[in-house]
């Protein structure tokens, strides 16, 4: 049994915790929202803390997932942050989705207080979350990931080494860069079927059956037939990580052309009120321009 914390719970955070506790370990736990950290420690016998400074002084390693770079900085290098509260050698994995610049910022500060930081956004959304099998992208000193390596399996079994500090979220950038335009192209593609007279099934079994066969389609597309937008991963967080890509795109000189047309299309989801739902209600800014829904039949 390892002295573990958690920062943040919202709908990954909440199971990645509850799964820490569920392995046997003492986790101490804080959240913006304390009501979330208090019902958890009842639940599952953990620590409830008013602050990540507490949490820190409770913990050997930290985990922690929060929703953008400044809420990383708050809840790490803030008044009543974990660095305040750390003692060194302590470890901090961050499994937050931020700016690759500012996580390495955020390191360099904490390696002042010989406090070990590792980038390591995870991907798999709230299904991965709650079952333990999310997987991790892992920046910083290979040496502590070794470490705390059995401390993240109860989150998530595999967990890939990316290198040095940032290049964790490089790699998730990167992932989730294709993912959201690969789910443009599906929202553009079932629009102009079903448009055209296609039933929307019979097209996603061409679509299984065909070069354009894609994991994602086919865990999105019953969705999206079924009109079930509830959040797996919300319209507003992947809007979030699509400016970091543009924003790191820019940082590297690399163009993202394909991207940026990407993401007008979340904004307009945005827009339009759906930004607490899943990603693949973006849908709908195509079909209201064209007077359609991709449904089931």
């Amino acid at each position: 049994m390892a002295k573990l914390g958690f920062l943040g719970l919202g709908i990954m955070g909440y199971p990645m915790a509850r799964n820490l506790m569920r392995a046997g370990h003492d986790v101490a736990l804080w959240s913006h929202t304390a009501n979330k950290a208090k019902e958890l420690a009842t639940a599952e016998k953990g620590k409830f803390c008013s602050t990540p400074k507490e949490v820190a002084q409770h913990a050997e390693c930290i985990f922690l997932c929060v929703g953008t770079t400044s809420m990383c900085e708050r809840v790490l290098l803030g008044p009543d942050g974990v660095i305040e509260g750390a003692k060194p050698g302590t470890a901090v994995l961050d499994a937050s989705t931020i700016s690759p610049s500012g996580s390495r910022r955020i390191g360099e500060s904490l390696a002042k207080k010989n406090v070990h930081y590792l980038d390591a956004p995870c991907t798999g959304s709230t299904p991965g979350a709650n079952a333990g099998t999310l997987t991790f992208m892992v920046g910083g000193d290979k040496a502590i990931l070794d470490q705390i390596r059995p401390w993240m399996e109860p989150m998530g079994k595999k967990i890939y080494y990316c290198g040095s500090a940032g290049l964790g979220l490089q790699a998730k950038l990167s992932q989730n860069l294709i993912l959201s335009n690969i789910l443009q192209a599906f929202n553009e593609g079932m629009v102009l079927a079903a448009k055209g007279g296609v039933d929307p099934k019979l097209m996603l079994e061409i679509l299984s059956n065909s070069a354009a066969k894609s994991g994602l389609i086919e865990f999105k597309a019953p969705y999206v037939l079924n009109r079930d937008f509830s959040p797996q991963f919300s319209v507003k967080w992947m809007d979030k990580d699509i400016g970091l890509m543009l924003e790191s795109g820019s940082e590297l000189k690399v163009p993202l052309p394909l991207t940026g047309l990407t993401r007008q299309i979340f904004q307009a989801a945005i827009a339009k009120g759906h930004g607490e739902e899943d990603i693949c209600s973006t849908i709908k800014v195509l079909e209201s321009i064209v007077g359609i829904e991709v449904r089931a039949r």
